[in-house]
């Protein structure tokens, strides 16, 4: 874990744009419009931040569905959050520190990818609003095309580390949610970093996981973690 690694992952959600909020707001209201019941903060934290929208759909509605079924549902609750990121403004921008950061990885040519459970319609949408172009390409992101097992399983940064052509104990991902930081530990991914309150370490260090934890990229110093 203290070696220096060659490459980074980032998860998308919560790490580099902070919409935390808006994700659980328009699962809140999809939760009562469908099923009639609000969320626990438990149910947040367990089953809906990191996971898939199949994987959160079957979880509420307490059995499995169809792919179709499973598009009509998620679009449904994705156009209300995405409603709510333009209600935003000028607050609807990547995260704090996340720009600089990912100047200085791109000027450094450190290899760079997203791996996120967010679905091809949102990626697009944040390609269109949030000029990830200026970074990353499409071909080159892991998202949700319902052909990976979801967080907590290992699979998406196992595949992120192939993009990048790195072992993923080469590569940092750094992620905001327990499932993320479990599928990143399973992946044997060199080294993890937590976005968040560091008063909330110790819920995410169950089972022994290993972890760094900032609050924002802007913490993130790529001379003390990369070898270049």
């Amino acid at each position: 874990m203290t070696a220096k690694c060659k490459g980074i992952v980032f998860d998308f959600n919560g790490v580099l744009l902070f919409d935390s909020h808006l994700n659980e707001r328009a699962w809140r209201q999809f939760a009562i419009s469908v099923c009639g019941r609000d969320l626990t903060a438990e149910e947040i934290l367990v089953h809906m931040h990191g996971r898939s929208n199949k994987s959160f759909i079957e979880y509420l509605l307490q059995r499995e569905v169809s792919l179709a079924e499973c598009n009509e549902y998620s679009e449904q609750k994705e156009t209300m959050y995405r409603a709510m990121c333009l209600d935003e403004g000028a607050g609807f921008c990547l995260s704090p520190g996340a720009q600089q950061l990912l100047d200085i990885l791109a000027a450094k040519k450190i290899p760079m990818t997203i791996g996120t459970s967010a679905g091809k319609n949102n990626l697009l949408f944040y390609f269109k609003h949030l000029n990830l172009g200026n970074w990353f390409t499409m071909d080159e992101i892991v998202y949700d095309d319902g052909t990976l097992p979801c967080k907590p399983e290992p699979d998406v940064y196992i595949k992120a580390a192939r993009k990048l052509r790195l072992r993923p104990e080469q590569c940092i991902v750094v992620e905001d949610s327990l499932s993320g930081i479990q599928a990143a530990a399973k992946a044997q991914i060199g080294k993890i970093i937590r976005i968040g309150n560091r008063m909330d370490d110790v819920k995410f260090a169950e089972g022994g996981l290993q972890f760094e934890t900032i609050t924002t990229l802007a913490e993130l110093d790529s001379a003390t973690h990369f070898a270049v």
